[in-house]
């Protein structure tokens, strides 16, 4: 048995001496728990660049604030940029991306924003650039981007309409409205700014505000009524306006004229009814109809210009499931260059836009291509009949998101099955056994990493028992929903919602949220889950309400409901019917609480649950948060026993004159806290302060609401509070004075952490503050929590005046934080970490042992056997703690997490202009092996133990045996 145990132990040696599991990510391991996709949003304009040499690309800015350029034959992105809106003027290098120069533009008030190019501007040539923003009119060179001159328009109340530079001038016009009645004119000198002529015109109907350029010296306008159109020359500086009605044009008509924006030569468009009309422009300003197409929703291009003179455009129409492209003259309607139908999925909607662009084909003819972006902001490139991409650039503006379950894998599977994938088990370990054994050829390394990569198993479409693989669905602005597996990343499905959908019976739709609306368990497994689409039809906050329901299995579109009342607030409840569905109250404008779904079920457990039911209310501008609870069925609505009236219990008026509410926070309605024991050195116990009903509010000086360094030090103070809603009670205040926002808060179990910018230290920093329970400080001794000898379950009213304490510290932070989240797991086990949303548009993940408010500078040993880090007054950045690792998720906004099965495990999402997707493990993986645990190493160890003690077995009885004889 000696021998047996020499072998045994050099076995254990080699095993343990063993490379030990490694938690960082090696080069290789990028992709196979995470998944990082770019997008660019809906784009607004398109410039194509197609020269002979170099790549063929298409440059384009979205309303995402996106510059891009897109590979013509893929689709692919090879440069994106963010932009900025409004006052910061840019100009990109094209091959690279890289920003040649930045200008800045001044002006006393906020305006509109209009651009004018020159059409032949030339790299090396001092062209100059006139842009108009803050109510002023600027000059920029083209080489440096230096502001020339400035005119300002404040004082006239001027908003700039066009900017007009006639070709080869040395003038330009500035036109626009004064008031609604008023049209000006400014002849102003390119050289120096100098006005030359200023004319002024007025027009006793009014105007819109919706005007067309239709030539270099015409405007073309729509009155206040929308019944006329005004053609409006200014010749040489001087103005002169002609009406026409549109009855005259079109005949009677019903609907109210809506101009298009154009940039054909000599005409306009206008949308009346279900007819879009074009007008031309004929001499002295007279209006003629060119063409009536009755589809209300075609889209048309800008001009593009083919030869000497001759210029097309694109049209699109719009029929059954299939969309039809015409390619005209803008001086000959009667032939076609192009005609040609695509059939497009019905999920797309609408065409929104349409850039043209042509081509030499080997004929000499000219051929065309044509980018459209639809409805639900997904942008194709058609040639020749065919689309030859397509981009769901919508996934640039999600609005909100929830994770659902895979289908359960169906029982039964087929023995040849079951032998192939044992095949490929056995085949993929033991060339993993070759790769850590240092034997494997390229090839086999090849093979290992493509059977990484391939990862079939994250894929499937069904559930793990590990639970990482969900679908993740996600509401976008244009109402469409998404459901993105978390494997890959792939669209399982995507179904554009009809009850968002511009219509009669919604207008102006917005989506709002999307929330858990059925989630069915073990004892109803035949009805599929779905999700609550909230949204609102109409532009103002008290426009009614939709409602719709979609199967996450299917994306199936389920009956929508259409509101009578107005939704500001939604309320998850924590009860769910015999169908597993979940009830929600919605809270109208007129603070009457409606329960969904409406059936007798459900209002009988609603009435059971009712006194138990309470809610707040902040509003923000006013500075007031309430407290409300349930009253009794609505009063003005007799017979909708599912309508409640509501009662303020309590308010909190913050003054004015001191205090603006900032931010507010509150737990996760489905967070799980393991333990409310928190036991420390020497075997004592703190009970957190566990409460859904806590609400943390951050107020700042009125002066300090502006950008950060607006105010001074003293001008400015930071004010936190932790109230009870239930109660109105302030729990927890605090004052940080020399302090500023913006303010980012997360809120879990017992603890707050918030950052903010400190103008005293010209820093950022992040506070905590912990909550802790002492009415029940009798309960320190650690073995009445393991014999159950305490009062923990015992009741807990909000009613009762809480005996707490609060532990709070504060630590500079090097970056400017955009979202904040928490970690969550199954059973609230594993330690905390900050996901913090940075500046760079990454995702750091910090320790919520940094922001213990015990740290000390010189922890004693049983602090630091409790894992207490020494004090330091800056919080780390660790560059292996960026979960993004060295990706970017351009404009991020969000970041949203889910727990999975596995209790050491989170699943994270972040979302912006692009999306990101990862697991990670706050305590590491302390529950699951590795994915590159090399199970064939360990089955041959096992064998080769067994054969070792086998054969030391057998000498050991045959020496027995021998001394035996002796």
């Amino acid at each position: 048995m000696a021998m047996a145990t020499r072998v045994f132990l050099l076995l254990l040696l080699v095993l343990i001496s063993s490379p030990s599991p490694s938690f960082s990510l090696y080069e290789d391991q990028v992709g196979l728990m995470d998944w990082h996709q770019q997008y660019i949003g809906k784009v607004k304009h398109a410039v194509f660049h197609t020269q002979k040499a170099g790549r063929k690309r298409v440059v384009v800015s979205t309303e995402e604030n996106v510059i891009a350029s897109l590979d013509l034959r893929r689709g692919d992105i090879y440069v994106i940029t963010l932009s900025s809106e409004g006052s910061i003027l840019r100009a990109w290098n094209l091959p690279d991306g890289q920003m040649v120069w930045e200008s800045f533009l001044q002006g006393p008030k906020p305006s509109k924003s209009l651009l004018s190019v020159s059409a032949n501007l030339k790299i090396d040539k001092d062209n100059v650039i006139f842009a108009f923003g803050k109510g002023c009119l600027h000059a920029v060179s083209s080489i440096d981007g230096e502001v020339l001159w400035k005119k300002d328009f404040a004082d006239e109340s001027l908003e700039v309409q066009q900017i007009i530079h006639p070709l080869g001038s040395d003038m330009i016009y500035a036109v626009g409205f004064v008031g609604l009645s008023q049209l000006d004119a400014y002849q102003i000198n390119i050289r120096n700014g100098e006005v030359l002529k200023h004319r002024s015109a007025a027009f006793p109907g009014g105007f819109c505000g919706e005007v067309s350029l239709v030539s270099s010296d015409t405007l073309v306008a729509l009155d206040a009524t929308r019944s006329s159109l005004i053609s409006i020359s200014f010749l040489d500086g001087e103005i002169s306006l002609q009406q026409t009605h549109i009855s005259n044009l079109v005949g009677d008509s019903f609907g109210m004229a809506v101009m298009l924006p154009s940039k054909l030569s000599g005409m306009l468009m206008i949308k009346i009814d279900n007819y879009m009309v074009f007008v031309r422009v004929a001499d002295e300003g007279k209006l003629e109809v060119v063409e009536k197409i009755n589809d209300a929703a075609a889209a048309v291009s800008d001009a593009l210009a083919l030869s000497e003179g001759q210029q097309a455009f694109g049209l699109v129409e719009h029929g059954g499931n299939k969309i039809h492209l015409t390619v005209k003259l803008v001086n000959d309607w009667n032939g076609d260059l192009l005609k040609e139908s695509i059939r497009m999925d019905h999920q797309r909607g609408c065409v929104h836009k349409i850039f043209i662009n042509s081509y030499i084909r080997t004929d000499r003819s000219h051929g065309f291509r044509a980018l459209i972006v639809m409805e639900d902001h997904s942008l194709l490139l058609l040639q020749q009949g065919e689309i030859v991409w397509s981009r769901e650039d919508g996934l640039a503006s999600i609005i909100d998101v929830t994770a659902s379950e895979l289908p359960v894998e169906k029982e039964g599977v087929s023995v040849a099955k079951v032998e192939h994938n044992l095949f490929e088990w056995l085949k993929g370990h033991m060339l993993k056994l070759k790769g850590t054994l240092m034997l494997a050829s390229p090839e086999d390394m090849i093979a290992i990493q493509g059977m990484r990569l391939k990862s079939s198993e994250k894929s499937k479409m069904t559930r793990d028992h590990n639970g990482f693989r969900k679908l993740l669905i996600v509401l976008t602005r244009a109402g469409k929903l998404f459901a993105l597996h978390t494997g890959d990343g792939r669209v399982v499905w995507s179904v554009l919602l009809h009850s968002l959908r511009n219509s009669e019976a919604c207008a102006y739709p917005t989506g709002l949220n999307v929330y858990q609306w059925q989630v069915p368990h073990h004892h109803a497994m035949d009805e599929n889950p779905s999700v609550l689409v909230v949204g609102r039809c109409g532009l103002g906050s008290d426009a009614p309400g939709v409602l719709s329901f979609v199967d996450t299995y299917t994306g199936k579109e389920l009956d929508p409901l259409f509101l009578t009342h107005s939704i500001e607030r939604i309320i998850p409840l924590s009860f769910t019917d015999s169908r597993e569905q979940r009830l929600h109250l919605i809270i109208d404008t007129d603070h009457h609480a409606h329960l969904y779904p409406r059936t007798p079920e459900a209002i009988g457990i609603f009435q059971h649950e009712l006194p138990n039911i309470y809610w707040y209310s902040v509003e923000a501008e006013n500075g007031i948060i309430r407290g409300h609870a349930l009253k009794s069925n609505c009063i003005l609505q007799e017979g909708d026993e599912y309508c409640f009236d509501t009662r303020d219990l309590w308010s909190i008026v913050f003054p004015s004159e001191s205090e603006r509410i900032l931010a507010t926070v509150t737990r996760k309605l489905n967070e799980v806290v393991h333990t409310q024991a928190k036991v420390i050195t020497d075997q004592d116990v703190m009970y957190k302060y566990v409460s859904k009903n806590l609400l943390f509010v951050a107020t700042v000086a009125p002066k300090a609401t502006g950008e950060i360094g607006s105010v001074t030090p003293e001008e400015s103070s930071l004010v936190v509070y932790l109230i009870d809603t239930v109660t109105g009670r302030i729990i927890y205040r605090m004052t940080h004075h020399g302090t500023q926002g913006p303010v980012h808060a997360v809120f879990s179990e017992n603890w707050v952490v918030y950052h903010y910018f400190n103008l005293r230290a010209h820093r950022y920093e992040m506070s905590v503050v912990e909550i802790y329970d002492q009415s029940r400080a009798d309960n320190k001794d650690v073995w009445k929590l393991v014999l159950g000898k305490h009062n923990l379950t015992s009741p807990v009213s909000s009613y009762s005046r809480p005996e707490v304490i609060t532990k709070s510290q504060f630590y500079f932070f090097t970056h400017s934080v955009k979202a904040m989240a928490v970690t969550s797991t199954a059973k609230g086990i594993t330690s905390k970490q900050l996901l913090i949303g940075t500046i760079g548009d990454q995702v750091l993940a910090l320790d919520k042992r940094y922001l213990d408010p015990r740290r000390t500078i010189n922890p004693s040993q049983s602090e630091r056997e409790e894992g207490i880090i020494p004090l330091t007054d800056s919080l780390p950045i660790i560059p292996q703690s960026y979960v993004t690792h060295n990706l970017k998720v351009e404009g991020l906004r969000g970041i949203v997490t889910a727990p999975a099965k596995l209790e050491s495990t989170t699943l994270v999402f972040a979302y912006g202009v692009d999306l990101f997707f990862t697991r990670i493990a706050p305590s590491r993986t302390y529950d699951l092996l590795t994915d590159d645990f090399s199970y064939a190493l360990l089955l041959i160890t096992i064998v080769a133990l067994v054969a070792a003690i086998f054969v030391t077995w057998i000498l050991s009885e045959r020496k027995e045996l021998q001394e035996k004889w002796r």
